[in-house]
């Protein structure tokens, strides 16, 4: 089995800055990407960003240049630096993870969430 555990919601003002965290345990061979997506209210969920093995990045139109997403020495650990929130930003935030386990199946992972309020 492989999880991910997520830290580093919590409540901000606009204008302020979050750094998530998440970190992938278990029968890992080796992660392919992560990513953190987020889903609020009455919206589908939606990818924010997202890290290659081979450090790629890639960024939603509405969060470029206030978004950096980066993995851990480890490589089983990826953030999420948020800087100038919106109120629009308010979401759950959830890490994902493509892996290969060390029976070489391929698996999707999500982490249980964590909300994120964008407010005064």
């Amino acid at each position: 089995q492989v999880q991910l555990v997520e830290s580093g919601g919590g409540l901000v003002q606009p204008g302020g800055s979050l750094r998530l965290s998440c970190a992938a345990s278990g029968s890992i061979f080796s992660i392919n990407a992560m990513g953190w997506y987020r889903q609020a209210p009455g919206k589908e969920r939606e990818l924010v960003a997202a890290i290659t093995s081979g450090d790629s990045t890639s960024y939603a139109d509405s969060v470029k240049g206030r978004v950096t997403i980066s993995r851990g020495n480890a490589k089983n650990t990826v953030y999420l630096q948020m800087n100038s929130l919106k109120p629009e930003d308010t979401a759950v935030y959830y890490c994902n993870a493509r892996v290969h386990t060390l029976a070489m199946r391929f698996l999707e992972v999500w982490g249980q969430g964590t909300l994120v309020t964008v407010s005064s």
